[in-house]
């Protein structure tokens, strides 16, 4: 029974000292950790290390995904900004083709209107030299009554200023439309302003000399009216020695 009690306390004993000892590990273990680092201090870096690399991740995440974005935006503006230029190189090409088609066309009308002018005028022009033409003939018969008819008594000086008066203002409208008399006499002979219809041989003037107008030529502005009929100066010829020799034998 004695043997018995000393076994046992023997056996608590060393459950004791066992126990002491582990208490004494875990004393030594907890103050060893004690002297290094508060608890709240050792588990802080693991958690901040967790942090940072999970903020890490997602920042690599997030670059790609800017980076991503910002390269498809660069590629985008450069294909509009390529679309723009070409849309505003064919806007260009079509002013300068429209703008060539109005030159032309300006061109065009301008011809047309300075030709359609011309013509009116010529057209006009020639109305008027058919329409003096015919009033032609008239002023010749008045100037020649004026040249042959001479007044004999009052009467007939009456009747002589009366149609002279009415040759005035024939001449005076004429003038007025641009008509005027040609002066030849005198002047050399020009196919362009007279038409020979006589030939006078003189010594007086050179060959080819006009010695008188037979039917007045007119100016129409700068242009001939009707020609003037005129009597041309031709050279003299000399008589022949036979015939001067047969004329002065019946004298002798």
């Amino acid at each position: 029974m004695i043997d018995e009690d000393k076994q046992q306390n023997n056996t608590n004993q060393q459950s004791g000292e066992e126990t002491e000892e582990k208490q004494a590990m875990t004393s030594d273990s907890t103050a060893e950790i004690n002297a290094n680092a508060t608890p709240g201090e050792v588990t802080e870096p693991v958690v901040s290390q967790t942090k940072v690399s999970e903020d890490t991740v997602t920042q690599s995440q997030d670059n790609g995904v800017a980076t991503t974005v910002e390269a498809t935006g660069t590629d985008f503006a450069a294909k509009e900004a390529a679309a723009l230029h070409q849309q505003i190189e064919s806007l260009k090409a079509q002013l300068e083709e429209r703008g060539s088609q109005y030159m032309r066309i300006a061109a065009d009308f301008e011809n047309y209107r300075k030709r359609n002018q011309k013509e009116k005028e010529d057209s006009e022009q020639q109305i008027k030299r058919n329409t003096i033409t015919e009033l032609l003939p008239v002023v010749d018969n008045f100037e020649r009554a004026r040249a042959q008819i001479k007044p004999q008594n009052d009467g007939e000086m009456t009747i002589h200023k009366s149609y002279q008066g009415v040759y005035k203002q024939l001449v005076d409208s004429l003038k007025r439309l641009g008509v005027s008399p040609m002066r030849p006499e005198g002047q050399p002979f020009d196919p362009n302003l007279h038409e020979a219809v006589l030939r006078e041989p003189t010594d007086e003037y050179p060959e080819g000399t006009v010695l008188e107008e037979l039917v007045r030529g007119y100016y129409l502005g700068d242009r001939v009216l009707r020609h003037a009929m005129v009597k041309v100066a031709a050279p003299k010829e000399d008589v022949p020695s036979s015939e001067e020799n047969q004329s002065s034998s019946p004298n002798s």
